[in-house]
């Protein structure tokens, strides 16, 4: 018998080590997949606590009949999520009582701005067309993806630049996010660039180095980020860093946070990058592009958002009474409250215990996708999540917060582009 088990136990590592040698094909084994994922993010956790002192992890799990942990889409729990978007989708998502408590950061110190500038998820395309609203000098095209729901714009040109076509008014301190999927051979396969355009030389199509009078290129490599700030004759103002790079065929949510000259980024609930002097001050940005340059690499990009950024969230729910907030986020059709909100939560958590005499009510809204009472129930059930997690993770007194959902019928605009659609996806926080 104890011969049998010895062979066993050699055939079984055995077998484990023909699978560590096909990790570096372009097909890997799906079980070695998921575990070379869940080693990263202990390794990652690890660091995070090293370095940064992480508060905690917590996390209510979903057990199906079996007993089996489940995450919140009733897939077996392998790996966290690190998507984030507040993207409403079909309503019909998870119930109520199968809510997945947020992650702690401790350094993520990102606060998602109160005004929507800018929004492009491409659901106004038809699958197949290049985007109405975006113009390049290759080829591109809107698809589906089967990791991820709604419309992803597929940059498939070679060394191409994907310019969006329209003004946008960039203030003073805003935000820039949006969601990329990197393909399977991804190394640096793009750069997004916030400009100024010269109206005597609209070249940005063809300048893969200095689109405009000034810039701001930031590059996502397969091992880091790096930023490199520009003007007419300047030299680079540079950033580089190596924590959290984006992760290949998985969905990355980046967020660029620009306070004058000062750039901050953030990826899988950690601060990556802060640059305090990292855009010229002569630099007025007006327009955003995605400019690829390595051709083996062919990403997917979506949801991409710009909003001002709220300097001071305590004094606007304490003086003006009411908060409406774009960084509470939640996966599309959703009620799990994701670690991206961390920032904003944080916020909310300060005002309340710097004030033991404050009780809140968390209202949530939706769009007008979906039927009503479909997305009436999903608003009620995120502002119940919302209210679980400042009690849970930041200590709050329940009693001292009233929840509420309005689904679609209190929109800020109409509901008649991706942008008022964006509008009208939020959280509010009001002062009782």
């Amino acid at each position: 018998m104890r011969h049998f088990i010895i062979l066993l136990a050699a055939l079984f590592f055995g077998s484990m080590s023909y699978a560590q040698i096909n990790i570096g094909g372009k097909i890997k084994d799906k079980a070695q997949d998921k575990l070379e994922q869940k080693t990263d993010q202990t390794i990652d956790k690890g660091f995070e606590k090293t370095e940064e002192g992480v508060n905690g992890v917590f996390k209510k799990k979903d057990k199906d009949k079996d007993g089996e942990d489940k995450d919140s889409e009733g897939e077996t729990k392998t790996e966290k999520s690190d998507e984030g978007d507040n993207v409403e989708g079909n309503a019909s998502g998870d119930n109520g009582t199968n809510s997945v408590k947020l992650e702690s950061y401790s350094a993520y110190d990102f606060i998602p701005g109160d005004k929507i500038l800018f929004f492009e998820d491409f659901s106004q395309d038809a699958i197949g067309d290049f985007p109405a609203l975006w113009t390049s000098n290759s080829s591109g095209e809107v698809k589906t993806v089967n990791i991820a729901p709604g419309k992803w714009f597929h940059l498939n040109g070679e060394d191409a630049s994907y310019c969006f076509t329209k003004d946008i008014a960039f203030p003073e301190n805003y935000i820039v996010e949006f969601d990329i999927i990197p393909d399977d051979v991804y190394y640096r396969g793009i750069i997004l660039t916030l400009y100024q355009t010269d109206p005597e030389n609209m070249h940005e199509i063809e300048d893969g180095l200095y689109p405009g009078l000034y810039g701001l290129h930031i590059t996502l490599d397969n091992d880091g980020w790096e930023t490199k700030g520009y003007g007419d004759s300047k030299d680079w103002l540079e950033g580089k860093a190596s924590k959290n790079p984006v992760v290949k065929e998985k969905v990355n949510h980046v967020i660029i946070w620009v306070q004058k000259r000062r750039v901050r980024i953030y990826h899988m609930g950690a601060k990556v990058l802060d640059v305090p002097t990292n855009i010229y001050a002569e630099g007025k940005f007006n327009r955003l592009r995605f400019f690829g340059w390595d051709r083996g690499s062919y990403p997917y990009v979506t949801n991409i958002k710009v909003t001002t950024a709220s300097p001071d969230m305590r004094s606007k729910l304490l003086t003006e009474g009411k908060i409406i907030s774009y960084g509470i986020y939640f996966d599309s059709g959703k009620d799990v409250v994701k670690s991206e909100s961390r920032g904003s939560l944080n916020e909310i958590a300060n005002v309340l215990k710097e004030n033991p005499d404050v009780r809140i009510k968390i209202v949530g809204h939706t769009d007008s996708d979906g039927d009503d009472a479909s997305n009436m129930d999903l608003s009620k059930r995120r502002a119940a999540n919302v209210k679980e997690a400042l009690v849970k993770d930041f200590a709050i007194d329940a009693n001292r917060i009233e929840t509420d959902g309005l689904g679609e019928s209190q929109p800020i605009g109409p509901n008649d582009s991706v942008e008022n659609k964006a509008k009208n996806r939020r959280v509010e926080f009001i002062k009782l």
